[in-house]
């Protein structure tokens, strides 16, 4: 142990701080981002496309970033996601043409893939710095997913809230607009203030995730070393079960958020018999959804102790959603109170399960991956989410309305629960020595013993 190195407990407490600057900007502006779109004038039409050219960004970026930082480090592409994050939410809030706005989603959407990992895998690589390959991972992790659910929830409420308060008395949303030409709008304003939040997380990457310096990366290193790590990353999951495990149980549950997602507003507003109370239902179930996540994710390592192991709470904790996702299909054509009820105890299991998992999954995957990959295996976890998202929600789109497209949610549930009713093998892997950016590749070296047992 390195007593000259940052502690794990300083390690996790900056990661959760990070991780929660991070994502406060994200639910600032995710109540407000369709309905300011639609203030200045951009048909539903447009205002898919726009979400279309966000999620083909981040997808097309996921993994030469996650190759870049780990060629590069992960302090300076966390600062470039957030300068890029910084510029796009500057534009969405102010810009008037499609032009400018289709240019924030773009910027939004190579920051969302900058930002896919790096946090993570500093925080992995400085507790094993200091504390060894064994070192326990689980709690940080624990703290990073509950900490982003806080922030989507926190941001929700006052992302939501902040334009309302603006039409209150004096209407200080209409004079703001006024005085601005119509340049910022009260829906606007949680946008901006999205924008200083990141101003304040560029600073404090700065300031606060300290790396051990790195070889100088030329560019001819880095052209040549980001696609090296890149194939290194998705050879983990073609050679090893356990990696395999995580990326399959990570588009099961992109496969599940995405319908649960695209199906509650449309269901809310059912059970309210109105959209607007519909809207209202669904901020709420919105943000008790965040604050479920948030618990089960701080409950992760008590799930782990109580399951007798990280990969029986992944089983338990899946399966857990997979039951709340029965439950909203059982209810999918039910009215009244008892629906209602029923209906929010299903989602929050939904949600409570997915933050029980999630830190276990990821503790399993860092234990079998080294340093050199780490932030492309987060990449190629986060991109195998979004792929199975984007057809799960086609294909719910084309399935008959009522329970047949909440069952879908429930089977990708629960077929990655069943993913993980057998134990992995815990033996070693190879995998990449490091990559300089101004070097040759070295030997390959062996991950801990031990990896993948769920400790």
């Amino acid at each position: 142990m390195r007593r000259d190195l940052m502690t794990p407990a300083v390690a996790r407490r900056r990661f959760a701080v990070v991780t929660f600057l991070y994502w406060l900007p994200v639910g600032l502006y995710l109540p407000a981002q369709v309905l300011l779109l639609t203030e200045r004038g951009v048909g539903l039409t447009s205002i898919a496309g726009f979400y279309a050219v966000y999620s083909l960004t981040v997808a097309c970026l996921e993994l030469p970033t996650g190759g870049l930082s780990d060629v590069i480090g992960r302090r300076a592409v966390l600062v470039a996601a957030g300068l890029l994050s910084l510029v796009g939410l500057t534009l969405l809030a102010l810009g008037t043409t499609a032009g400018v706005l289709l240019s924030a989603m773009v910027l939004l959407g190579a920051g969302r893939a900058l930002s896919s990992g790096p946090a993570e895998a500093w925080y992995v690589d400085t507790v094993q710095a200091h504390s060894g390959p064994d070192a326990e991972l689980r709690t940080g992790i624990a703290r990073g997913s509950t900490a982003t659910a806080t922030a989507l929830a926190v941001g929700t409420l006052l992302g939501g809230g902040l334009p309302w308060l603006l039409g209150l008395g004096p209407d200080l949303g209409g004079r703001l607009s006024a005085h601005t030409d119509g340049l910022v709008l009260p829906l606007s304003v949680p946008v901006l203030l999205g924008v200083a939040v990141v101003l304040g997380h560029v600073t404090y990457v700065l300031a606060a995730l300290t790396e051990p310096p790195r070889a100088p990366a030329s560019p001819r290193g880095v052209l040549r070393g980001v696609p090296a790590t890149m194939l290194d990353g998705v050879r983990l999951g073609a050679r090893d079960a356990l990696v395999r495990r995580v990326l399959l149980s990570a588009g099961a549950v992109g496969a599940a958020l995405s319908v649960v997602e695209l199906l509650t507003p449309r269901r809310a507003a059912v059970l309210t018999g109105g959209a607007e109370s519909g809207a209202v239902l669904f901020a709420a179930l919105a943000c008790a959804g965040f604050l479920c996540t948030a618990l089960g994710g701080n409950g992760a390592p008590l799930a782990a102790r109580l399951a007798r192991g990280g990969e029986r709470a992944v089983l338990l904790s899946l399966g857990l959603a997979g039951a709340g996702a029965l439950l909203l299909a059982a209810t999918a054509t039910a009215r009244g109170p008892l629906a209602l009820t029923l209906a929010a105890l299903g989602y929050g299991l939904v949600y409570l399960g997915l933050g029980a998992a999630g830190p276990n999954q990821n503790e399993a995957l860092h234990r079998r991956v080294g340093t050199t990959v780490r932030a492309t295996a987060l990449s190629v976890q986060s991109l195998a989410l979004q792929l199975a998202g984007a057809l799960a929600t086609l294909a719910a789109g084309v399935l008959p309305p009522g329970a047949a497209p909440w069952l879908l949610a429930a089977v990708a549930l629960l077929a990655g629960a069943a993913l993980w009713a057998r134990p992995a093998v815990p033996a070693p892997l190879d995998v990449p020595a490091p990559r300089s950016a101004a070097a040759e590749p070295a030997a390959p070296v062996r991950a801990a013993d031990g990896a993948g047992t769920g400790r």
